[in-house]
């Protein structure tokens, strides 16, 4: 970029990046100017998030009609795995003013409907797309033939979720800005409700099962649920709401008992940034029966939700936990509005286990 950009989130200055989508679009253009026998080296594009970018090119070759651009990919400060990862380009002339784009090597192929494209085209996203016919016209109008490629992005792929919501064989060219905010919500959330989608369109709506993360999803297969899995992190509420306007016609949750006491108590955000409620959970619990004050001084100093659950359940408060997994379907009944919803909530401790209520 011309200068760094930053924003701040949770105290700290943190510094954008560009997307797949922007180094596509640099890349078509660095290659279309080659074309023309002008070597650049650093290439300028507008992106929707009406922010200029000027991005340094690197490999620029000609192969017979083909000129080839390579932009490096940054994340800036967001946890993204094609930070640093290679985003090519080689485009050809054509003589009647259209512009065909596809993917090449490392780039993945859409093999489910409901996607942002028909099945067997280029994961490359409308916006993306846009961007890359917009700045290579604006070189010519001639028309062109342009490829994107990646020559990691089967391996980097590995490491996505384009698996699970319907692309194989490579990543995709994705951002509807152009720049790439550090720990953007909104990313995390839309591929849940994709994820959400798979599981609907490929396995069916009778009942999805919901699991912050890993761990959740292995619980979830010891006990051999039924329905098909996804991962929510912290965004509980969004998830619910989703799946529940999706006509999903139940819903099983599992989950630690660190952000499932937290639910317990009507948090459907469960980030420690956002709130942290673990230790009065149990709290509000113990109180409902009746536990003498010493024990829920004992809770009080607890430091974890594991060794707070490890306080009750030595001191003949094993029922606490069904109490939470019931008041986590009653929360979540009240929070959908629907008291009839089919909800089941387990919850699980890295040292006992999952807690399944017979009630």
């Amino acid at each position: 970029m011309n200068e760094e950009l930053y924003v701040i989130k949770e105290g700290k200055k943190l510094k954008c990046g560009y997307t797949t989508g922007s180094c596509a679009a640099a890349a078509a253009k660095a290659s279309a100017k080659l074309l023309k026998g002008e070597r650049a080296f650093f290439i300028e594009i507008d992106t929707p998030a009406q922010i200029k970018l000027k991005l340094e090119v690197k490999n620029q070759y000609i192969d017979g009609e083909w000129a080839h651009s390579t932009i490096i990919k940054d994340g800036g400060d967001d946890p993204d795995v094609t930070d640093g990862m290679e985003i090519c380009a080689k485009v050809r002339k054509r003589n009647d003013g259209q512009v065909f784009i596809d993917g090449g090597e490392g780039i993945g192929r859409i093999c489910r409907k409901g996607l942002f494209g028909e099945v067997g085209d280029a994961a490359i996203n409308p916006v993306p797309r846009s961007m890359i016919e917009k700045e290579i016209k604006e070189i010519s109008n001639c028309g062109y033939d342009v490829v994107i490629y990646a020559p990691m992005g089967k391996e980097i792929a590995k490491k996505t979720y384009n698996t699970n919501i319907g692309i194989e064989g490579g990543i995709s060219i994705i951002g509807t800005k152009g720049i790439v905010y550090p720990m953007s919500e909104d990313a995390l959330i839309k591929t849940i409700y994709l994820e959400v989608d798979t599981v609907g369109e490929n396995i069916g709506k009778e009942n999805i099962i919901l699991v912050p993360g890993n761990y959740g999803e292995k619980i979830a297969d010891a006990l051999n649920l039924q329905g098909g899995k996804v991962k929510i992190s912290n965004y509980i509420g969004d998830s619910l709401l989703y799946v529940y306007n999706n006509k999903f016609k139940a819903i099983t949750l599992v989950g630690h008992i660190g952000k499932f006491s937290k639910l317990s108590i009507g948090i459907f955000n469960t980030h420690s940034r956002v709130c942290d409620g673990r230790i009065e959970a149990f709290i509000y619990y113990l109180a409902l029966r009746c536990a003498p004050i010493d024990i829920i001084e004992k809770v009080k100093a607890a430091m974890t939700a594991e060794e707070a659950l490890n306080i009750c359940i030595d001191n003949g408060y094993d029922e606490i936990v069904y109490d939470m997994e019931r008041g986590c379907e009653e929360k979540i009944k009240v929070y959908l509005k629907d008291e009839h919803y089919p909800v089941k909530v387990i919850i699980y401790s890295m040292e006992r286990g999952a807690f399944t209520c017979s009630q």
